[in-house]
């Protein structure tokens, strides 16, 4: 069954009596809509102009309700303004000033002639640069939209309003300013040419929504080439949110990392990092499939990351399908396409099981059918327990980065910023149903951040 979750506003004009705003707003309730404002917007001449917000299900949903509501006499729908693009109008984000531009002296100090002194500072000291400029505090979020999630190759401009949101997310979480990048290219080369041409603005480069394999080249290009940070969010980002649900889903289930099973349906980008990750955490007994199967020495791969993962996995050498490397597993990770299990299936696994179906907006296996065998379920929506989300992960990591004046992301790092979310779930909380905070837990960016700068406290002592 779909719940009302999409917010509408309808602007409903009709014959004024004493009964038209209760019939209006009887008709939508009726007809499966969830009424949260009344707004007038005129009176005139024996008419009544209002606006109904209400929650639908989708737009169709939406339209339905027009048609229902011009079906009584004389009445019109103006319009059907849809929240979501209401809050896209003008994009979601802007640049302002931190300092006062009101008076002659404060134009000397910010611009000419006040400026060339600064210039000056950061000819004699280039490091200077994240001191005095907006480089200390900057990411650039870049993309070439061949990977959105959940839309696929959709291109630049049309990728353009995601960029946006993380942006956004950047800001609210951790006071980051991140700018969205949006490429006209799908040539690796080019790519890189134009990241490292653009990172001298920049403190880290966060990639987003780049298709694998030529995500893997470019980031490991740039991290080699940039002394910022480059972060690929759809690898790391998501291999550190489980890293750190796993981490509680284990205790949860009283079992270790090293003496579990772990299949991973998935080996892309962000299969291939959880699944490295893991097996830095102490792992043993991993295996990823891809749609031919699973991955192992018996098979050798063209892709040299993939082939990697082939070489250094699947020690009992399991040649097979999802479905036959299920059996008897503990952990089941997907990161592939939605419905591709079913709840027979993880009743194959091992007693205590922990799935986490995280193909979006469909999981791997309905979260109800799975919970029927598993003992911990996690998918990365927001309509059940245990959403997997990367905002818990990349605004605190990158605001840690920032402050300690990173040059690189290291596995060190990953694995401090997956403790940290997974502390930020207290022992006496902890249970099936809460093993990851939610994405507006207080304080959480700010505890990854800490922890961040801490770690880097501490290495500095050593």
């Amino acid at each position: 069954m779909a719940y009302p979750s999409y917010a509408v506003t309808l602007r409903i004009e009709t014959p004024y009596d004493a009964q038209a705003i209760p019939r209006a707003t009887r008709v939508v309730s009726d007809n499966g809509a969830m009424v949260t404002g009344l707004d007038m917007v005129k009176s005139e001449e024996g008419r009544l102009v209002f606006d109904v917000t209400c929650l639908t299900v989708d737009l169709n949903h939406a339209k339905t309700l027009r048609a229902k509501l011009e079906s009584h006499d004389d009445v019109v729908v103006h319009g059907i303004h849809d929240a979501t693009v209401q809050v896209h109008l003008g994009g979601k984000i802007e640049v302002s000033l931190k300092r006062p531009l009101k008076t002659r002296q404060d134009l000397s100090k910010i611009y000419t002639p006040g400026v060339a002194a600064i210039c000056e500072r950061i000819v004699e000291d280039p490091a200077e640069a994240r001191r005095l400029t907006i480089k200390r505090n900057t990411v650039a979020v870049v993309t070439d939209g061949t990977a959105v999630l959940g839309l696929g190759d959709i291109g630049p401009t049309a990728a353009m309003p995601v960029m946006e949101g993380k942006a956004a997310l950047f800001k609210n979480f951790a006071n980051v300013d991140a700018f969205p990048i949006c490429l006209d290219t799908k040539d690796t080369e080019e790519i890189i040419s134009i990241v490292k041409a653009i990172a001298p603005g920049f403190g880290g480069i966060n990639l987003e929504d780049i298709a694998a394999p030529r995500c893997f080249e470019i980031e490991r290009r740039l991290k080699e080439d940039l002394d910022i940070p480059v972060f690929h969010d759809d690898q790391h980002g998501t291999a550190v949110v489980v890293l750190a649900a796993l981490i509680n889903a284990l205790k949860v289930v009283d079992k270790k990392i090293e003496d579990v099973k772990i299949v991973v349906s998935g080996v892309g980008a962000a299969g291939n990092a959880i699944i490295r990750l893991l097996l830095s955490q102490g792992a043993k007994d991993v295996i990823g499939a891809g749609r031919a199967g699973t991955l192992g020495s018996f098979r050798e791969e063209a892709d040299p990351d993939r082939n990697w993962l082939a070489q250094n996995t699947n020690p009992r050498g399991v040649d097979g399908s999802l479905k036959d490397a299920l059996k008897g597993a503990d952990v089941f990770i997907g990161v592939s396409a939605g419905n591709i299990l079913t709840g027979e299936d993880i009743a194959t696994m091992a007693d205590d099981a922990i799935v986490f179906a995280l193909a979006n907006p469909t999981p791997e296996v309905d979260p109800a059918a799975a919970s029927k065998h598993a003992k911990v379920v996690a998918t990365g929506r927001s309509d059940y327990p245990n959403q997997i989300n990367n905002v818990l992960v990349f605004p605190g990591l990158f605001r840690g980065m920032l402050d300690i004046q990173a040059e690189q992301v290291t596995d060190g790092m990953l694995v401090v910023a997956a403790n940290a979310i997974a502390n930020a779930v207290a022992p006496e909380e902890l249970n099936p149903a809460y093993i990851i905070p939610g994405v507006f837990h207080p304080g959480l960016s700010q505890a990854v951040a800490k922890a961040i700068r801490d770690a880097f406290a501490a290495s500095k002592k050593k």
